[in-house]
């Protein structure tokens, strides 16, 4: 049989692969047939809501051929069920869509029946598996100590990857078939490579990736040859169960008896033939007439002007050899969005694309490539160096990605040369770029401003420029952007080419508004998000709050009319009382009103007519309907949407979409009597509305719509909740490294402290008690301030001991002890090179039944790295070499972030940091741990000088990070940081009870008096949850730094307030200067004291490590006007030469009671003097240590030897 060519869907392995034959022959069939297919099946499932009942299956099972809506590709597509799973409230299948080859998942109730008229023709994705070619594994017998190439029964990983590599690189693929067993084609398969035919089949043999099978007696018999031919004849169809992977048409109608999901009980397959006739008959009737064309429901489409879409690549706007580049890379075709982009762009238009796709560079990369090859529309411009088309991204992992993207697709193109361009903050960088023969250029907005620096003529050249994810661009950097596009509108001249502005994202920002009204010309608005098309046409959204049973009186006031437009509403209810209700309501009010749900006794055509009849100003319907109703009736002209049952997410989008028709249109409307011709949408939020609101209340956010402040309040409970529900999670990565977490809605890990998980591991106690100086080992470089490595102990480092004992262990043959049953968490040896690790297995992945061993996931426990190994690597490690806890310790660089918002660091900066510092000892200070992260301000390293007992810092960590120019300073890293802990420490005193206590009852004359004070119990116990701080005061400096920026939940900046004191022989007062104290508390222990209060928009706490023991029982905390007075009772009577155990800038001896205490005290002035002195002597002490403490960082640091 002649080699048929085909197009590879889905690749498996070898042994199983989906194509699609092109061509003609008698078993392929033409596209043409399968693209009527599939405009006949959309049209007719899109029209079957109104039988909806009739056209769902009976009964579902494994096997079954059925219709479901594919989101991806945006059609009704023929499938069968390949499993069905139960969730919490409905059942879910997994369907094998058979002809494109793809998985997806769908919920029953979603599922269609499969009409015979649709079946006539036989699946598109044909399932093939290479002709004789067995996959081969490699056999070690350790008893012989041998190793040969013996068949499997599985294609092992490499193979698979190998052949994926092989089809990938082919230009044209071709297959000769060669026998037809169980459903499968059994190919020869060819592709050109580099212009050379190879067979797929024997190139995986000579590699030894397979191998031959030999032939069975009657394969090659040409009459069994051409009975299995035969058996593809569409007309001779099997009748056995379908295969999900059955490349022929299929049976349907199947004596077969199966369960009902519902009732449980025995439904026959008869019953599914008459239903399918019957609906197909009366769908296609003139009933199906009432029907909007629901493709157009599932993909809305917002336009500015019309667009005539291109939804197939062979007639999309795109130049020849880029179709076949597409063709194959396997890209199926423009999908809904690039349908109705392409076009625009490739004609030169601006374009606004706001599209779920928004993010996909896909959307404007075809098209501009294709403009880019018109030399003509060019020739016009200046001759010199600048380039044609510039695409700003929001950050330098998207550049690099549209980069890649450019790059491959460039050799089908002329030559183009496009330059990925990021900068950092060095001046030298910006002048060594050398643009020459570019003609594209892809950066961000801050690099591009700064390049922009040294090359005036930048712009001279420029046609078209593409803001990629432009609601980003403008959240990040929109006084950038903005300076851009002015930089591009001066240069502009009208007597050369095409000059283009391209935007696309996935969200709706309002500076896009200025964009298009400041600098573009006649654009083309993409919508295809109801929900952002409803901010661009300015919806205007109101929440109204009440409580449930006051709706009906609150929805009449809004029904009340004060203008002479004409007004359509639609009244929203999630259950059918509710619409009976509200009907009557409006009935007994005399408003005229319509009802719609799937109980009523309803006129279909009346209610339509009622509805679409031409009416003068000031008339008004109202439509009561619930949402299952909005699919019959296909409204779009709605001016009002009341939202009476609280609406999910999904639901809101729908219901907004019926008032489409009156979204307006920034570009074309005047802003003229707007404020009576938009639409609106009202929700009425009422105690019961709760399922869904934090979904609503950021849509409202992100639509800048007026906020009730119960929506908030319930909200920010619910965002509490969600961080509950992470608290198992680990530290989110971002917080621990730059402080704040830019994602935090969506961020899986939690963003709070738990103090059951963040104490402090593998890190001395006697550093955590006493921090400073000490040294690191870094191991393992994750980025530029991130790294896992060892606190060696210069004295006496026991990991090194153990390390020389471990090698010294397993250099012996005897004890290299393979271990038999590997167990999960469980400590082994690993040798690597020449040296043994102590490694821990994390994860065991599943055996293949070919293989003898099986992967596991390790962790070096004293490195921090991981690995995966395959099982007989690991060693069995005695038990006196896991005495030692795992040394791993996470260490992050303080105080340094990188530019330009961005989140993650370049990989040129880790790449240096990685090079200079992986391996070497280095002196840090460390400034706070939790869990088995220890944060360091500064990292340097030390170099000796010979012949002096001194040090040098060779080089401090994060100012070689900043010399990069690539990295900026961070100062609210630790603040942020301590912030987290700081709320942590207050909910563990939520449970302390105010502090009421009058004015009149404070002094330490009155501390004795159990009714005067307020006793804080289990104080012991609350305390030791704070030693998982290394500093000695959690604010320390806070209030020294720049106010910290709101988050997502509204985040306060923690202050540490003025505090000053004094004492007698038995008590010490604390006096806490403080306006306004609200919410005061204050929590006592034998030797701390943490006070929190707020006062107005601001936190203040103190976590304060005291001198001396106290009786904490006997302690007490009273409010005065303008402060807090603590009296610590002290557990021995005397003097305290200083309140805290370390000195604080905040805190100081209170001299006006000096001379009150000497006039009211028996005792002699000396003694008094006594207590005083050493008080003074203590600030004056620590102020002159303090001042050489700590040198700039960049300055050499100097040690003794």
């Amino acid at each position: 049989m002649r080699n048929m060519e085909v197009l590879v869907l889905k690749i498996e392995d070898p042994g199983c692969f989906w194509v699609t034959m092109k061509g003609c022959g008698p078993h392929v069939v033409d596209e043409v047939e399968y693209t009527n297919l599939n405009a006949e099946m959309n049209q007719f499932y899109d029209k079957s809501y109104k039988y909806v009942d009739e056209v769902k299956p009976l009964m579902v099972e494994e096997g079954q051929i059925c219709v479901v809506f594919s989101e991806e590709l945006k059609c009704w597509c023929r499938a069968v069920i390949k499993s069905i799973m139960y969730y919490m409230d409905h059942y879910q299948t997994e369907c094998f869509l058979v002809d494109y080859a793809k998985n997806i998942f769908v919920k029953t109730k979603d599922i269609r029946v499969a009409l015979e008229a649709f079946m006539q023709i036989p699946y598109r994705a044909k399932k093939c598996r290479l002709y004789r070619t067995k996959p081969v594994t490699l056999h070690i017998d350790f008893c012989e100590n041998t190793a040969k190439i013996v068949p499997a029964k599985r294609w092992d990983s490499a193979a698979t990857q190998y052949f994926q590599n092989l089809l990938k690189a082919a230009t044209q693929m071709k297959a000769k078939l060669c026998a037809v067993e169980d459903n499968t084609f059994d190919v020869f398969l060819y592709g050109t490579i580099k212009d050379e035919k190879v067979c797929i089949n024997d190139d995986l043999v000579s590699k030894n990736f397979a191998c031959f099978e030999e032939a069975k007696e009657n394969t090659g018999s040409s009459a069994d040859y051409q009975e299995n031919l035969t058996s593809l004849s569409v007309k001779s169809l099997p009748v056995k169960t379908v295969n999900p992977a059955l490349a022929f048409r299929p049976v349907l109608f199947q004596e077969k008896v199966s369960t009902d999901l519902e009732t449980g009980l025995p439904v026959s397959n008869v019953f599914l033939k008459e239903t399918y006739q019957r609906s197909y008959t009366d769908l296609s009737g003139s009933s199906a007439s009432n029907f909007q064309n629901l493709g157009e429901e599932r993909n809305f489409v917002f336009l500015s002007n019309k667009i005539e879409p291109s939804s197939v690549l062979e007639t999309a706007p795109l130049f020849d050899n880029l179709k076949k580049e597409l063709t194959q890379k396997k890209h199926l075709g423009p999908n809904f969005a690039e349908s109705y982009c392409w076009p625009p762009i490739a004609q030169g238009c601006d374009v606004v694309a706001i599209s779920d796709h928004g993010n996909d560079p896909f959307l404007y990369i075809p098209p501009i490539l294709t403009l880019l090859q018109l030399g003509s529309w060019y020739k016009a411009l200046p001759n010199i160096s600048g380039p044609l088309a510039l695409i700003l991204c929001p950050g330098w992992k998207k550049a690099q990605l549209v980069f890649e993207l450019l790059r491959t697709y460039e050799r089908c193109c002329r030559q183009l040369h496009p330059m990925l361009i990021i900068l950092g903050q060095k001046r030298e960088a910006a002048l060594s770029v050398k643009i020459q023969e570019c003609e594209i250029i892809v950066t961000t907005p801050y690099s591009l401003l700064r390049l922009f620096e040294h090359h005036s003529l930048l712009f001279c050249r420029l046609c078209h420029l593409v803001l990629d994810e432009v609601e980003v661009l403008f959240s990040d950097a929109a006084e950038q952007v903005f300076t851009i596009l002015d930089c591009y509108k001066k240069d502009i001249s009208e007597e050369y080419s095409v000059h283009q502005i391209i935007a696309v994202g996935a969200r709706w920002n309002k500076h896009i508004a200025r964009l298009i009204k400041e600098f573009m010309n006649g654009p083309y608005i993409v919508i295809t998000t109801i929900e952002e098309a409803s901010i661009y046409g300015n919806v205007k959204q109101v929440v109204r709050s009440c409580m449930n049973s006051e709706r009906i009186s609150v929805l009449l006031k809004i029904l009340d009319f004060t203008h002479n437009n004409l007004q359509k509403v639609l009244v929203f209810t999630n259950t059918v009382n509710e619409a009976e209700m509200i009907h009557k309501a409006l009935q007994n009010n005399s408003i005229f009103s319509l009802k719609l749900h799937k109980e009523s006794d309803f006129n279909f055509k009346y209610i339509i007519e009622q509805w679409t009849k031409k009416s003068n100003s000031g008339t008004h319907v109202v439509l009561v309907l619930t949402d299952d109703c909005m699919q019959y009736l296909g409204i779009t002209d709605a001016t009002c949407v009341i939202h009476f049952g609280f609406p999910s997410p999904r639901i809101f989008g729908q219901r907004l979409r019926s008032m489409s028709d009156n979204f307006c249109n920034v570009i074309k409307d005047s802003s003229v009597d707007q404020e009576y011709t938009k639409a609106r949408s009202v929700i009425l939020l009422t105690e019961n509305s709760e399922c869904h609101e934090l979904g609503i209340l950021r849509y409202l956010q992100h639509a800048e719509a007026e906020i009730p402040p119960e929506l908030h309040d319930f909200t920010a409970k619910m965002l509490e909740a969600e961080e509950v529900q992470k608290f198992s999670r680990p530290l989110c990565a971002y917080l621990k490294t730059f402080g704040i977490c830019k994602n935090r809605t969506v961020c899986p890990d939690r963003h709070q402290i738990n103090l059951q998980i963040d104490v402090p591991q593998n890190i001395p106690d006697k550093i955590i008690q006493t921090p400073g100086y000490v040294t690191i080992l870094p191991l393992h470089i994750v980025n530029a301030t991130n790294y896992f490595g060892r606190i060696v102990d210069k004295q006496e480092d026991q990991y090194t001991n153990l390390a020389e004992e471990i090698n010294e262990y397993f250099k012996k043959p005897g004890n290299k002890i393979s271990v038999k049953n590997v167990e999960k968490l469980a400590f082994y040896g690993l040798c690597e090179k020449t040296l043994f690790h102590r490694v821990q297995v994390v994860e065991i992945f599943p055996k293949e039944e070919e293989n003898l061993f099986f992967n596991v996931k390790i962790k070096y426990i004293d490195e921090g790295r991981t690995s995966q190994v395959q099982s007989y690597h690991l060693l069995q490690l005695p038990a006196r070499f896991q005495c030692l806890p795992p040394q791993a310790v996470e260490f992050i660089v303080c105080k340094v972030k990188p530019i330009d918002n961005e989140i993650e660091w370049n990989p040129k900066v880790t790449s240096y940091i990685c090079h200079k510092i992986k391996g070497k000892l280095h002196e840090a200070k460390i400034v706070h741990t939790l869990g088995n992260t220890a944060w360091v301000d500064p990292m340097v390293r030390l170099t000796r000088l010979s012949g002096f007992k001194l040090s040098v810092n060779e080089y401090n960590v994060r100012s070689e990070i900043l010399s990069t120019g690539l990295g900026t300073d961070n100062p609210e890293h630790i603040t942020q940081l301590q912030l987290c802990i700081h709320r942590e420490v207050l909910d563990h005193a939520k449970n302390l009870k105010p502090l009421s206590i009058k004015e009149d009852t404070a002094g330490p004359e009155n501390s004795s008096n159990p009714q005067n004070r307020s006793i804080q119990e289990n104080s012991t116990e609350n305390c030791n949850t704070s030693k998982i701080t290394l500093g000695n005061h959690l604010c320390d400096g806070v209030a020294q730094t720049k106010e910290a920026e709101d988050s997502t939940l509204h985040q306060r900046k923690c202050f540490y307030p003025e505090i000053k004191w004094f004492q007698n022989e038995e008590t010490v007062t604390v006096k806490v200067k403080i306006a306004s104290v609200a919410d005061c508390k204050c929590e006592f222990s034998k030797q701390k004291v943490v006070f929190s209060a707020c006062s107005g928009d601001k936190l203040y706490l103190a976590d304060m490590e005291l001198h001396q023991y106290i009786l904490a029982e006997k302690s007490t905390c009273v409010i005065k006007d303008k402060e807090a007075v603590i009296v610590l009772m002290k557990e021995k009577k005397g003097a305290w030469c200083k309140l805290l155990k370390n000195k604080n800038l905040h805190v100081s001896f209170d001299f006006e009671h000096w001379e009150d205490f000497e006039d009211k005290s028996p005792f002699s002035v000396g003694t008094k003097k006594r207590w005083c002195t050493a008080a003074v002597s203590e600030e004056c002490t620590d102020s002159s240590e303090d001042s050489g403490t700590e040198s700039d960082e960049r300055n050499i640091l100097v040690y003794q030897g």
